[in-house]
């Protein structure tokens, strides 16, 4: 063990930050850093907070840097980027320039930023979901879960959240206070971090035939990151394609995901989609209310009406005997009228009962034979319908079959794009990820290209 003596060096925690912030502040003065913009927030002051994150396979985070513009730059970078209709904002790719700064009585980093390059600030996560939004719309299924008819009692309920999370007890907990008899039918999914993606477009098809009349997808918000699944186009096919209304609540002020866009009815928060139902169900409630008391009032009246009409006829009673006894005497006199009256009809009805009888035997095998075509008529109809219906489907695929050629990476080298690979079949994305000298592969649409780095440049 090396022996420490009293003329060794020892720096104290002031001095050591010193140390360190001036070497950072001369090494970094200015440098250009790139990352996905995250928890964006601007102080009183008019000072713009955020942090830049680079992420790896997954969306596993592999570094994080805390930024800062000082109001003054702030300004004049929020001037440029207005230029081209741009803004800073969460989940956007940007390149960044500045310089590093060590703050001791915090022990923390920070890249202060002067500069911004307009040309990387439309980033991955916002060109995606704009690509996203286009294949839907080619597909036709932006507005497809809207045109679903959703029940004026729906009290039968499908939710998909995260067992356990605030989400599900908020929902669960307005529809209990509201006292009617809803039947929730709970499925299980992550809605954040790996495998949400999968567990969210598994937990919607397993509801596929469910005796519900509508499914209800809620979290309790979050970052942008955070709810960057609900803008993946597996969980928007999902909601889109459901044969059930999609009512969405996934705790966002501000912007929408595409999974709102897609759904039937898209609200705020889990609270707020409870609520809705709740108030579907109680606007129902009230107009039964409503009609039973109409209806009653209305039998009230008919039963007042009737006993002021028993009692006129209990009047016309006493009138009516006395009329009675009056004609009893008429009636013996009618009785006989009527046997010499009857005796010359009876013969004469005989004789039409046999014409009209012979007519029907004429007309019956007309009316036989015109039934017997309507099956015919009905078949052809039904076969006309079902070509119609195979039309329509077969026109659905090929719509797909469509967009599935777009999207594939064919096409894209088709248009000129090209990519290039090290010899370890790395795609390569910037120059300093060759050196001079290296071996390099560049895929074309009509075949590949073997070449040899002569100079790296940046």
């Amino acid at each position: 063990m090396e022996n420490l003596t009293l003329f060794d060096e020892t720096y104290s925690v002031s001095d050591l930050c010193e140390e360190i912030k001036g070497f950072l502040a001369t090494t970094f003065s200015s440098i250009w850093v790139v990352g996905e913009v995250q928890r964006v927030r601007e102080s009183r002051r008019g000072h713009l907070y955020f942090e830049l994150v680079e992420k790896g396979a997954g969306d596993d985070i592999l570094g994080k840097l805390d930024c800062v513009l000082w109001r003054t730059d702030h300004q004049r970078v929020k001037r440029l980027l207005a230029q081209s209709e741009q803004r800073i904002d969460e989940g956007l790719q940007m390149r960044v320039r500045g310089g590093v700064d060590f703050y001791p009585p915090a022990g923390r980093l920070q890249l202060v930023v002067r500069e911004v390059d307009p040309l990387f600030t439309m980033g991955l996560l916002a060109q995606r979901r704009q690509q996203t939004l286009e294949a839907l719309a080619r597909a036709g299924l932006m507005e497809r879960n809207k045109e679903l008819l959703l029940p004026e009692v729906p009290l039968d309920v499908a939710l998909v959240t995260s067992h356990g999370s605030a989400a599900y007890h908020d929902f669960l907990h307005t529809l209990g206070e509201s006292g009617y008899g809803f039947r929730v039918l709970f499925v299980h999914a992550a809605v954040q971090g790996k495998g949400a993606e999968e567990e969210l477009v598994s937990a919607l098809a397993s509801l596929a035939g469910a005796p519900i009349d509508c499914a209800v997808l809620i979290r309790g918000g979050g970052s942008k990151t955070d709810l960057a699944v609900f803008d993946s186009r597996p969980v928007a096919e999902a909601v889109a394609t459901a044969p059930f209304p999609v009512l969405t609540g996934l705790g966002h002020e501000i912007d929408q995901s595409i999974a709102d866009m897609v759904a039937h009815t898209a609200l705020k928060t889990p609270t707020r989609v409870a609520e809705h139902l709740v108030d579907r169900v109680a606007r129902a409630d009230q107009r039964m209310l409503l009609a039973a008391r109409d209806l009653r009032r209305e039998a009230l009246e008919r039963l007042r009406r009737s006993r002021e009409a028993l009692g006129s006829a209990e009047r016309g009673v006493e009138l009516a005997r006395t009329r009675v006894a009056a004609a009893a005497s008429l009636l013996g006199e009618v009785s006989r009228a009527l046997a010499r009256t009857g005796r010359l009809r009876l013969a004469g009805a005989a004789s039409g009962v046999t014409a009209t009888a012979r007519r029907l035997g004429e007309v019956a095998p007309r009316l036989v034979a015109r039934r017997r075509g309507a099956p015919d008529e009905l078949a052809r109809r039904l076969v006309a319908v079902s070509r119609g219906r195979l039309r329509e489907a077969r026109a659905t695929v090929d719509g797909l079959e469509r967009l599935t050629g777009e999207l594939a990476p064919q096409r894209a080298l088709e248009r000129g794009f090209s990519i290039t690979r090290n010899d370890a079949g790395r795609a390569l994305r910037q120059p300093a990820e060759a050196s001079a000298g290296d071996r390099i592969t560049t895929q074309l649409a009509g075949g590949t290209l073997i070449s040899r780095v002569e100079e790296e440049t940046r």
